[in-house]
């Protein structure tokens, strides 16, 4: 907090905050463990779904305790590298379909209901899964009008062409924005 306010403070226009979680609590997770591929226990709309979706509303409360907004929360950070990470990463694997029903009956919802302006971003994964991630979750009208954009990370970019990614994304969901939110150098160690 001390960092981000510093942050703030120094930049010269608005800074638009995102967050994106890594996992939920072990006792909240199939496998137990906040690390590792579990999923959430049970499934949308029932009690460890709907307490997660309150965990991000408790973050946004005691960050905007402190003065700091966010514009934007991602549903989940990587949702599909939580099948395939390494056992000691922190994450929560989801399915477009989980996710959907997770923002349509939890978490959209939840942050509709709450006090704070900031927007929901789905995927928050490569852009591999577009088109498909977004006609799962877009394609529902109900998770729909609670997703403001999509966000991507960059890493598989080589494998997919934009146009079949990208644009193909943007023709069929012009209303819902898409945003670079991951990127790193030396990801590929042959670099």
């Amino acid at each position: 907090i001390p960092l981000l306010r510093r942050a703030l403070a120094m930049s010269k226009r608005p800074l638009l905050l995102f967050a994106s979680p890594w996992t939920a609590p072990a006792w909240m997770k199939s496998n137990r463990d906040v690390r590792g591929k579990g999923t959430l226990k049970g499934k949308a709309g029932d009690k460890y779904h709907k307490t997660w979706a309150n965990y991000f509303i408790k973050f946004l409360d005691e960050y905007a305790k402190r003065n700091v907004t966010f514009w934007a929360v991602t549903a989940q950070n990587e949702p599909l590298a939580g099948l395939f990470t390494p056992p000691q990463a922190p994450t929560i694997a989801f399915t477009a379909a989980q996710q959907r029903d997770f923002i349509a009956q939890d978490l959209g919802p939840a942050l509709a209901r709450s006090p704070h302006r900031t927007r929901l971003l789905m995927l928050d994964d490569q852009r591999i899964h577009l088109p498909h991630w977004a006609k799962v979750v877009l394609g529902n009208a109900t998770a729909a009008r609670y997703v403001a954009g999509l966000a991507v990370h960059w890493y598989l970019d080589a494998i997919v062409p934009p146009g079949c990614s990208l644009e193909a994304t943007y023709k069929l969901f012009p209303d819902h924005f898409l945003l670079y939110t991951e990127a790193c150098t030396g990801f590929f160690m042959f670099r």
